[in-house]
């Protein structure tokens, strides 16, 4: 979770445990889309809400942080980009845009759009079609995918790409977003009915109550394991580095020097108010 300055290049020397991130993130996938949890996920609320925390924040946050862009030849890396004079590629260009453009509303619409995107598949008529069909579950995890990296985006590095916002904005976006995660599963457990009404409950086994009340302590723990990390060490790294409120103005203009770009505003470099 080594972040570096949101604004600098981070050195990717140091990430060789990425890989294995993705390597678990295709291990949760697989397991999550494949019996003995697909089937229970089917039949019983608890299941379904392990397999949907599983697609839509564990293999998410894994892809992310281990996502493979200069194998796939999208990064030359940040290192080699800034030392060796190799040429930028597209996600190198993409990293440098979100450098100079952190802006908090910009982060919001990705946050935004993953969590519209959660809050449809655990409505009761998505759940419901995945019960009955099964094959929805692919395009769940499709969707829960592409949209997760961008939410995971705006909180951990995934080299060449950085977060846009500094330490204390992150942890408090994680925040919030671990919010969102909790109420829908507290909506599920505090239910006074079948929230979930495609699942069957034989007599003398588990109660419908009971398996809301799993299926959200299940969801809730699998929030609180992810991000609370993220929160946590966003806290205590900008308690350590975060002290002067202009430090991330001063990174920019600092690159804009060593690139010799030119900066609007005065003559003696100063940036335009």
């Amino acid at each position: 979770m080594n972040d570096g300055a949101a604004g600098g290049r981070p050195d990717d020397r140091a990430d060789s445990w990425r890989p294995w991130c993705l390597a678990s993130a295709g291990l949760v996938a697989l397991l999550a889309l494949v019996p003995p949890l697909f089937t229970v996920a089917r039949q019983a609320g608890y299941a379904a809400a392990l397999q949907f925390a599983l697609l839509a924040i564990v293999v998410p946050a894994l892809v992310t942080v281990g996502a493979p862009w200069r194998s796939l030849h999208l990064s030359a890396g940040s290192t080699a980009v800034a030392t060796a004079g190799a040429p930028e590629r597209v996600l190198d260009r993409v990293a440098e845009r979100r450098r100079r453009h952190r802006e908090l509303p910009r982060s919001l619409v990705f946050i935004a759009l993953d969590l519209a995107v959660v809050v449809a598949w655990h409505s009761p008529g998505s759940v419901g079609a995945v019960a009955r069909h099964g094959w929805p579950a692919v395009l769940e995890a499709i969707t829960l995918l592409f949209f997760g990296v961008g939410l995971w985006l705006e909180l951990v590095r995934s080299p060449p790409l950085t977060p846009r916002s500094g330490h204390l904005r992150r942890a408090v976006l994680a925040a919030v977003i671990m919010w969102v995660f909790w109420i829908l599963a507290y909506i599920v457990g505090l239910s006074n009915h079948a929230f979930y009404p495609n699942f069957t409950h034989a007599p003398g086994g588990l109660s419908a109550a009971a398996d809301q009340q799993i299926a959200s302590a299940v969801s809730w723990f699998v929030a609180t394991v992810a991000f609370v990390p993220v929160i946590f060490w966003n806290a205590v790294m900008w308690l350590k580095t975060e002290e002067d409120p202009d430090t991330e103005l001063m990174t920019l203009i600092r690159a804009e020097r060593r690139r010799g770009t030119p900066l609007s505003g005065g003559g003696d470099g100063t940036p335009s108010p």
